[in-house]
C-alpha cells in the first residue's frame, strides 16, 4: 500500500508542476514572445563586446594617425 500512496503523491506533485508551468507561460506570453523572438534575431557568433573593443581601437587609431602619433596595439 505505500508504493501507491508513493506514486500518487509523485504524480499530484508533477501536476502540480506541470499547471505552474501552465500558468507563467500564459501569464507572462507577451513578456517571452518578445524575448523569444529577440534570442531567435541575435547571432550567437557576434561577441558585443569585442565589436566595442573594435570600435575604439579604431578611433584611438584615426585620432591618432591625424595628429601624427602612432598607436601601438598591446
Amino acid at each position: 500500500m505505500k508504493k501507491s500512496t508513493a506514486t500518487k503523491q509523485a504524480m499530484v506533485v508533477f501536476g502540480a508542476l506541470a499547471l505552474g508551468w501552465l500558468a507563467i507561460e500564459l501569464a507572462f506570453k507577451p513578456i517571452l514572445d518578445k524575448a523569444r523572438a529577440a534570442m531567435d534575431k541575435s547571432d550567437p557568433a557576434r561577441d558585443p563586446d569585442q565589436d566595442d573593443d573594435d570600435a575604439a581601437e579604431e578611433s584611438a587609431q584615426n585620432s591618432s594617425a591625424e595628429s601624427g602619433i602612432i598607436a601601438t596595439a598591446d
